[in-house]
C-alpha cells in the first residue's frame, strides 16, 4: 500500500549542513551579481539612447525603461547585501563549532595520554632506576680499571723508580751533545785560506 498511495510518516531528513549551506547562499550571491552586471550593461545603453534622443515623449519612454531597471538593481543589491550577512553569520557559526570540535578532540587526546603515562609510571620504580644507574656506574669503572690492568707493558722490572728512568734520560741528552760538539776539536788550528796568495810561479809583468 505505501508503494501505492505513498507512506504518510515523517521522513527521516538529515538535519541541514552548515557548510552545504554557506555554498549554496554564495551561489545565491553570486547569480545576483550576475543579474546586476546585465542591468548595468542595459543601463548604459540607455544612457546613450537618452544622450541621443531629444526632449519629448520618445525620451520619456526611455527614461521610464532606465528608471525600472535602476529600481530592480537596487533591489538585487538589497538581497545581495542581505545574504551575505547571511552567509556571514553563518561562517561564523561554522568556525564556532569547527574549534569547539577541535577543542574537544584535544581534550580527549590529552585524556588518554595522561592515562596512557599513569600507567608506564606504575610500571616503574624510582628506587630500581636509581640502583640500575649505580650498577652502571660501578660497571664502567670496572670496566676502566680492566683496561687499564691490561694495557700495562709486560717485563719492566718494579724496581724500577720513575726519577731514577728522568735522571738517566739527562745523561743520554748531556752525552749527545758531547758527541755532536766533541771539545778536542776546539784545539785543531784551522787551515789557512788561499784567499789573495800570489803563487811564486807567477811571470813578473
Amino acid at each position: 500500500m505505501n508503494r501505492l498511495f505513498g507512506s504518510s510518516g515523517k521522513k527521516n531528513t538529515p538535519p541541514p549542513n552548515l557548510n552545504d549551506t554557506i555554498n549554496t547562499m554564495d551561489s545565491r550571491v553570486d547569480a545576483i551579481d550576475a543579474k546586476i552586471r546585465k542591468i548595468d550593461g542595459e543601463l548604459a545603453k540607455y544612457k546613450e539612447q537618452l544622450a541621443r534622443t531629444p526632449a519629448g515623449p520618445s525620451r520619456e519612454s526611455v527614461k521610464r525603461q532606465a528608471m525600472q531597471l535602476l529600481q530592480q538593481k537596487k533591489q538585487y543589491e538589497n538581497q545581495k547585501t542581505q545574504m551575505m550577512g547571511q552567509s556571514f553569520n553563518l561562517e561564523q557559526a561554522n568556525f564556532t563549532v569547527e574549534s569547539l570540535r577541535s577543542t574537544a578532540e584535544t581534550v580527549t587526546v590529552m585524556k588518554t595520554a595522561a592515562k596512557e603515562m599513569k600507567q608506564n609510571m606504575k610500571a616503574m620504580n624510582i628506587d630500581k632506576v636509581e640502583d640500575l644507574r649505580d650498577e652502571l656506574a660501578e660497571l664502567m669503572q670496572d670496566s676502566n680499571e680492566i683496561n687499564e690492568v691490561l694495557s700495562r707493558s709486560y717485563g719492566t722490572p718494579d724496581y724500577l723508580d720513575e726519577a731514577d728512568l728522568e735522571a738517566e734520560l739527562g745523561m743520554l741528552q748531556e752525552f749527545q751533545g758531547v758527541e755532536e760538539n766533541p771539545s778536542y776539536l776546539d784545539d785543531i788550528p784551522s787551515a789557512p785560506t788561499t784567499t789573495n796568495v800570489r803563487s811564486p810561479m807567477a811571470e813578473p809583468q
